[in-house]
């Protein structure tokens, strides 16, 4: 294996470079007609992209409405392969020039036609990661990640052009789909992987690469690598990023920053007390100059985290009522807009199940331990809150809310009471009012996806439901042939969904393709 600082770059990324200069030229004329002069990414199906566009709307047009959804009808399925810890699938594949590109969660890669459902090229890797993972297309590449390693594969081929390693030791590992802007690719490790959960001496780094060559451009620590205290890095980590970062157009990106650990600590160390003060950057949202990875702006939502509610979910760019916004939600079950130019706080809305421990990590961190006792049954609970990804239609958010407590019995015992419940919010992207809820019959682990006057979202068991955006009422509905853990994704008159999870007897994981008439 090559050094974490030594790419592996095949003869093909060279022989290429006169090709790609075109294709360089070509993705330039595409963003400027898919630019509007507020510097917001436009939403458009095949685009390539994670989360669709780079605001991470997950928001497309389309034949695909409420008047025509009832059409759909089942156009191909394809067999997943490889799994990891939570099945085959936990991401959305993206779509480019008519061909599907999708990753499993042992972060094998294929690229498959639209039209038939035809495998033209897989890449295999074989490496689990805990999810999400994905990839992004563009410059004639697809890039994506093992869990240790980022990569680009030829988008015609699937051969491998170059790879890095990024993680430094055996507690972090990487599973998320990358951001590509301007030549760059960013990856982030985070202090988990398939085998365990922070271990200690995991720090959250988030990497920009050169897209041709893999080459370390910078990198950013959204945790220090002293973990806060010098003397407890051994069972101190945290930080990183699961989802792909949100870019303006204007030279600026912006993220989601996950948790500290130990949570809730440890019996020397209660309540994060080996963790000292606000432990930042987790639990933040954060503005970098992109090219540069220089900070703008931070804001923490849950200083010295103790119920391990990471502010994960991908920042979503808006434009609402004149003024620029940042929308962001996580496992703390908040949902918040923030002013994009400083970082203000808009409004912050809970949405779920809470009861009263919103400020335990304050209470935590000065040391006001009288008001934390165990047991402690706390809503929402690790594996609850807005887990995965937000979408909007410009107006109104759609968050995937689970309802799902943890007990914490003592330092080091937690438990899951319980069967979680699950529900679709949708927020006025204005003020953060509710303007309905609509309860599902599984959790959402996957994305909700916005269509026109439609909000897709799935639940574990299989239930694809297609919801008016204005009601929150069922217009269509079916059952997957397997549980899922990921949203869909529209290009044009074809809908993809992934159901990756074998969650009843007889059920088979698949990608399964439904098209206007079929």
């Amino acid at each position: 294996m090559p050094s974490s600082d030594s790419p592996r770059i095949s003869k093909t990324a060279w022989l290429a470079a006169g090709a790609l200069v075109l294709l360089v030229a070509a993705g330039v004329v595409l963003l400027l007609a898919n630019s509007s002069s507020s510097g917001e990414s436009v939403s458009f199906t095949g685009s390539g992209y994670p989360n669709v566009d780079k605001s991470n709307t997950r928001h497309v047009g389309g034949p695909i409405d409420s008047s025509t959804v009832s059409d759909l009808e089942i156009a191909w399925t394809l067999a997943a392969t490889g799994k990891g810890t939570f099945g085959s699938y936990a991401s959305s594949p993206v779509v480019s020039k008519g061909v599907v590109y999708s990753q499993d969660l042992a972060s094998n890669v294929q690229a498959i036609n639209l039209d038939t459902g035809e495998v033209l090229w897989t890449q295999t890797y074989e490496t689990p990661t805990l999810g999400p993972n994905g990839v992004v297309v563009a410059d004639g590449r697809v890039y994506g990640v093992t869990a240790t390693e980022a990569f680009a594969l030829d988008q015609e081929t699937g051969e491998e052009i170059w790879s890095v390693i990024l993680t430094r030791n055996e507690s972090e590992g990487i599973d998320i789909a990358p951001g590509y802007h301007d030549g760059l690719v960013y990856v982030s490790t985070v202090p988990t992987t398939a085998s365990g959960a922070y271990a200690g001496e995991g720090v959250g780094v988030l990497w920009a690469l050169d897209g041709k060559t893999g080459r370390k451009v910078w990198r950013f620590n959204t945790v220090p690598e002293d973990l806060w205290s010098a003397k407890n890095t051994e069972i101190n980590s945290g930080g990183g990023l699961w989802y792909t970062p949100a870019f303006d157009g204007r030279g600026y990106m912006y993220f989601g920053v996950g948790n500290p650990a130990p949570f809730p600590g440890t019996e020397e160390y209660p309540w994060g007390s080996s963790r000292p003060g606000p432990n930042l950057y987790t639990n933040s949202v954060v503005k970098l100059d992109a090219k540069t990875g220089k900070m703008q702006w931070h804001y923490q939502l849950t200083p010295h985290d103790i119920h391990d509610w990471d502010l994960q979910g991908p920042a979503i760019l808006m434009k609402v009522g004149g003024r620029e916004l940042v929308m962001a939600a996580g496992k703390s079950g908040i949902v918040l807009a923030l002013d994009r130019e400083t970082g203000e706080v808009v409004w912050k809305r809970p949405v779920g199940t809470h009861n009263g421990h919103d400020d335990d990590g304050l209470y935590a961190m000065r040391g006001e331990y009288s008001k934390l006792k165990t047991p402690m049954t706390v809503y929402p609970g690790a594996p609850g809150g807005v887990i995965a990804p937000m979408s909007t239609d410009g107006s109104t958010v759609f968050a995937p809310v689970i309802n799902s407590p943890m007990v914490i019995v003592s330092q080091t015992q937690k438990s899951e009471p319980g069967r979680p419940s699950g529900e679709v919010v949708a927020l006025d992207a204005a003020t953060g009012a509710v303007k309905w809820q609509h309860d599902l019959s599984t959790p959402p682990f996957g994305a909700t996806t916005a269509v026109n006057d439609l909000v897709f979202a799935t639940a574990f068991d299989g239930t694809l439901s297609a919801l008016n955006t204005k009601t929150g009422r069922i217009v269509w509905q079916v059952s997957l042939p397997a549980g899922t853990n990921a949203g869909v994704v529209v290009s044009g008159d074809t809908l993809l969904a992934p159901a990756g999870v074998p969650a009843a007897e007889g059920q088979t994981p698949q990608l399964v393709a439904y098209r206007l008439g079929g």
